[in-house]
């Protein structure tokens, strides 16, 4: 039995996304990325339709943000809803689930909002001092 069956099982191992195995490790990546994360807060107070969300999130294209919406879903964060309408549309909105993890995310977005001064300091100094190594925004 692999360690994915394993971890599935009832009372088996915890979860550990420091194991390269563990399937908590594709889930991280899908809320932590850039699409991800901004695709969940985009949706935390309401629901959009597919090109709603793509103004929100500026800079996204279509097939990411169309692959990014799959991949949440699939996860359990989106719940996709095809309204019988004509011309059809879709609406996207967050789970239960997806709703935590963006109530978290937005956390984390606002304190390195709130932060950014010091990042903007700090990436200063590290320029000044390393002429030519800094990334560039």
């Amino acid at each position: 039995m692999d360690e994915i069956t394993r971890r599935e099982g009832a009372g088996s191992l915890p979860f550990d996304v420091f194991s390269r195995q563990c399937p908590s490790r594709g889930t991280l990546e899908h809320v932590t990325g850039r699409w991800g994360s901004l695709t969940l807060t985009a949706l935390h107070d309401s629901g959009a339709r597919f090109n709603e969300l793509r103004r929100r999130v500026d800079g996204v294209s279509e097939k990411m943000l169309s692959q990014t919406l799959h991949a949440l879903e699939r996860d359990g964060l989106v719940h996709r809803e095809a309204q019988p309408t004509n011309p059809p549309h879709v609406d996207y909105s967050l789970t239960p689930l997806g709703h935590e993890v963006a109530g978290r995310l937005l956390g984390l977005i606002q304190l390195v909002e709130g932060r950014m001064p010091e990042v903007l300091d700090a990436r200063s100094r590290y320029d000044e001092a390393r002429p030519g190594q800094g990334l560039r925004p």
